[in-house]
């Protein structure tokens, strides 16, 4: 994403952040928010300005992840597909050109898993990449371009 991660100095780092999305297993969103606030949140703390233009941009990724009309639910009220989504849309606020998923599907049902699996591949469709940590090998197989499998911190395998 054009930093060099070793030398990168502090002044960077929100540049950097814009360029990456960040998926979390356990989904990290703020309970007393609901889906919407949860979203204004990263553009507030990601230096939007324009309220209009955050409130647009937050229904768009929304919809892109099919939870248009969840915006004002929290995050108690949805099911941990509809929370993955939440967390697929945050990571999606500034357009970033890498998305990283630790564990996306880990906490799912292997039908939820297939349609986070379908929305990131979707994503990557699109020209974002999508870095995703998983242990989840049947979805490697059906949606992976490249795949490395990495075992006690060492590379064991890389596959185009």
């Amino acid at each position: 994403v054009g930093f060099d991660l070793k030398k990168i100095k502090t002044r960077q780092i929100p540049k950097l952040r814009k360029k990456l999305g960040i998926i979390f297993q356990d989904y990290q969103l703020l309970s007393d928010k609901t889906v919407i606030d949860n979203l204004l949140f990263v553009l507030k703390a990601t230096h939007w300005k324009d309220k209009n233009a955050m409130l647009n941009r937050a229904e768009e990724v929304l919809t892109l992840v099919g939870l248009s009309t969840k915006d004002f639910k929290y995050p108690h009220q949805l099911s941990g597909g509809e929370q993955q989504r939440v967390c697929i849309a945050r990571a999606l606020l500034n357009n970033p050109e890498v998305i990283i998923a630790d564990e996306p599907t880990g906490n799912l049902d292997p039908i939820t898993a297939q349609d986070i699996f379908q929305v990131l591949h979707d994503i990557n469709q699109k020209g974002t990449t999508v870095l995703m940590a998983t242990h989840n090998f049947s979805m490697i197989d059906k949606f992976a371009s490249r795949t490395i499998c990495i075992e006690d911190g060492k590379l064991i395998d890389s596959l185009l």
